[in-house]
């Protein structure tokens, strides 16, 4: 799709702003700018989403002390013209027959070292590499993996209501019927939930009953669900330009001791995560104080994924709550905590929430219930 951000909450000057962090951010991480190609960075920091399917060079170039230039297409520059950020950018477009290599090589130090989406097409960064042999490239995520971590108010707000609007469709699929229809049947009512609550995009609706709900990442299928499974759902997308991602886990009939102590114990874990959420403390701290509860009751060898994810425009980026990453929390930073154990052949338990780091602590954007909720 070509076009910007629905987010409307942003304007010129707070994609001009994010720009100008984005090259200081460069500059005081020792490269030569930054050279963002389409997608979720170049959408944050310009309003601008161009066209998926094109193979022609489009490229933001950033640099501490320039003016940001967007090299386009000529024949997409209409549609660059009408982003929200574009008051902030100069363009430079070039038409089928030239070299847009050659165009982007002109705004470059021939010896920098740069930044690079790490989406950008290889075809076009072995271009560049051969116009200028001397520079040198880091993927953005390696060079900036905090970019887009910390979320400003009006981010929040859009991540708030995306959350709200994934709560309202969770409310309404545990009152449809379950048993004795397709996994995929669910999925679609679970994805058009989503749409009427104001999702613009549905990333995944995943809906993993009985021994398919060991698997953290089961594609939705022909499965006919029975009386007595145990279903992991989880879902989300983009309302407004922002994603939303939540996971509950619900149970056709009266479920076992096992079942209920498993969803008890992954609720814990959960709450433990979230508990550990405050400015200052290391990802992997959240990480760790929901799979110290999940293995100490024995089950640890079954929670098989990380804590968490980041989530802004897009429904998984940094940070990210696994052991290893010591990046320290602040406020403003959005992301899943959703332990689970997930037992071979058997039954699997999710449990997520969205949470930004507050001040003094972290609050959930998901509000439904965390106690078993019994379907049909």
């Amino acid at each position: 799709m070509t076009g910007t951000t629905p987010a409307a909450s942003f304007t010129a000057d707070d994609y001009r702003a994010r720009m100008g962090r984005a090259a200081r951010a460069a500059a005081d991480a020792g490269l030569a700018g930054l050279l963002v190609a389409p997608g979720p960075d170049l959408v944050w920091l310009t309003g601008y989403a161009p066209t998926a399917a094109t193979e022609r060079l489009t490229l933001l170039v950033l640099a501490a002390g320039q003016d940001p230039v967007l090299v386009v297409p000529t024949l997409e520059a209409p549609d660059a013209e009408k982003a929200v950020g574009a008051p902030a950018l100069t363009l430079r477009d070039w038409t089928d027959g030239k070299d847009p290599y050659a165009v982007t090589a002109a705004l470059l130090d021939d010896a920098g070292r740069f930044g690079i989406s790490d989406n950008a097409w290889a075809m076009h960064l072995l271009a560049l590499q051969r116009a200028l042999p001397g520079t040198s490239y880091a993927s953005l995520t390696e060079a900036l993996p905090m970019l887009r971590a910390v979320k400003d108010a009006a981010e929040l707000e859009l991540l708030v209501a995306a959350g709200a609007a994934a709560d309202a469709a969770f409310e309404e699929i545990r009152t449809v019927r379950f048993g004795g229809r397709r996994e995929s049947d669910v999925a679609v009512d679970l994805a058009a939930l989503l749409r009427r609550f104001g999702h613009s995009q549905v990333d995944f609706t995943i809906v993993a009953s009985g021994p398919n709900g060991a698997n953290p990442h089961h594609e939705v299928g022909d499965r006919v669900i029975e009386d007595g499974d145990m279903i992991v759902l989880d879902f989300g997308g983009l309302k407004d330009g922002y994603g939303s991602d939540t996971s509950r886990t619900v149970h056709v009939g009266e479920p076992t001791d096992e079942e209920r102590r498993v969803h008890d114990l992954v609720r814990e874990a959960q709450e433990a995560g979230f508990r550990a959420v405050r400015p200052g403390v290391a990802c992997q701290e959240v990480d760790r104080a929901a799979r110290a509860v999940i293995a100490g009751a024995g089950y640890g060898e079954y929670f098989i994924h990380r804590t968490g994810h980041g989530i802004g425009v897009t429904t998984h980026e940094p940070p990210y709550m696994i052991e290893g990453e010591e990046q320290p929390l602040v406020p403003g930073m959005c992301f899943s905590v959703e332990p689970g154990v997930y037992l071979p052949g058997r039954f699997g338990v999710r449990i997520e929430d969205i949470v930004t780091v507050t001040e003094d602590g972290g609050r959930r954007l998901n509000d439904t219930t965390r106690e078993m909720v019994i379907v049909e």
